[in-house]
């Protein structure tokens, strides 16, 4: 598979996870998507299960997929941690909450790995970006990462829980969405357009004229 094939999975599994959750909320009255964790749309005798299993199995499948590309984009570990909140995800729904004691441990752990993975991925891409001199990008995926983990921590400790998994979750998922548009597009093939925080129409203090040009 291309390069670029395989970074539609960037797009593809964020947008149908993404669009699971947000019509399986809205199938469901008794579901506040403020208090109630994404999960429960997907547990055992939910009406929602088939269509929510349908998105976490999508986001499972697209994100390892996308991984081989960020690998071929941007060196280091990031792409590692890409497939492993794929992975993850495959396990969150292999073990829905609600079937047994033991998924529902299982489902914890995978859920705790998809998150901290997902928060890590731009993290990860971060200084292999800043050396490439993308410091723009690089803080912009820092920040990001940060403030994805920081959402996905308070799912476990306040208040609005469901509210702050989905804007942590969501996080996460626009940059891989971003980066995903960026590898389609060809422009992480040309070292000077692969992140715009140097134009290449404009000179920079090394490129200075030559004496008598």
């Amino acid at each position: 598979m291309s390069h670029r094939r395989c970074a539609w999975g960037g797009i593809a599994g964020p947008a149908a996870f993404v669009s699971a959750w947000v019509v399986g909320g809205a199938m469901r009255p008794d579901y506040s998507a403020v208090e109630d964790a994404i999960s429960q749309l997907a547990a055992a005798g939910a009406p929602t299960r088939p269509l929510m299993t349908a998105g976490l199995l999508a986001f499972g499948v697209g994100v390892p997929v996308y991984a081989a590309a960020l690998r071929g984009s941007v060196p280091g570990p990031s792409w590692q941690a890409a497939v492993a909140t794929g992975l993850a995800t495959l396990g969150v729904a292999a073990f829905p909450l609600g079937a047994s004691a033991g998924t529902d441990v299982a489902h914890a752990g995978s859920s705790a790995l998809a998150y901290a993975s997902l928060a890590a991925t731009p993290v990860l891409a971060a200084h292999p970006l800043a050396a490439a001199g993308h410091r723009r990008a690089a803080r912009m995926s820092s920040a990001i990462g940060v403030a994805s983990g920081l959402c996905l921590v308070a799912t476990a400790i306040g208040p609005a829980r469901g509210l702050a998994q989905r804007i942590g979750l969501t996080l996460g998922d626009a940059w891989l969405a971003a980066t995903a548009v960026w590898m389609v597009s060809g422009k992480a093939e040309d070292p000077q357009a692969a992140l715009p925080a140097i134009s290449p129409d404009r000179p920079t203090r090394c490129a200075r004229r030559a004496p008598g040009s």
